[in-house]
Formats: structure tokens, C-alpha cells, sequence
């Protein structure tokens, strides 16, 4: 095998952990933006009402992309499995 090989499966590997936690990450920030933007707006310096919306997206968020998320995970698995073989050679 290859360097380049290992290489490949390394970027494979983090990019789609890239996905996966922007997948999580990403509706939280938007959410808590928006958040503060209201709280600059109103002047309202409350914590938990930034807390308790990014939390509720987030959790959204894993319900809607844990599907995808297992079905990645699955599949990179499959595929080092396939590559098993390859590697004895």
C-alpha cells in the first residue's frame, strides 16, 4: 500500500466528520445569532435566552441529521472493511 492511499482515507475520514458536526454546529450558530442580534436590538441582557432556543435547534438538528449521520458513519465503515483485503496485498 501506498502513502497516498492512507492519505485518501484519512481526508475521506475528515471530511466527513466536517459534515457531520457542521451538520450539528451550524443551525445552533445561526440560531444563537439571530438571538443576539434581537437581544442587541431590545436591550435584553437575559443568558438562558440564548441558551434555551440554541439548545432546542441543536437537539432538532441531531434528530433530523442522525439519520444521515449513522447512515455516513455505516458506510465509511463498509468501505474500510472492503479495503481490508487491499491492505494485506
Amino acid at each position: 500500500m501506498t502513502p497516498e492511499f492512507f492519505v485518501e482515507i484519512f481526508q475521506d475520514a475528515l471530511y466527513m466528520v466536517l459534515l457531520m458536526v457542521c451538520a450539528i454546529v451550524v443551525p445552533g450558530l445561526l440560531i444563537g445569532l439571530v438571538v443576539a442580534i434581537f437581544q442587541a436590538a431590545t436591550s435584553i441582557n437575559e443568558q438562558t435566552l440564548s441558551f434555551l432556543p440554541r439548545l432546542i435547534v441543536t437537539l432538532l438538528a441531531l434528530m433530523f441529521f442522525g439519520h444521515m449521520m449513522t447512515q455516513m458513519l455505516m458506510d465509511y465503515f463498509h468501505q474500510m472493511i472492503d479495503y481490508i483485503p487491499r491492505l494485506l496485498h
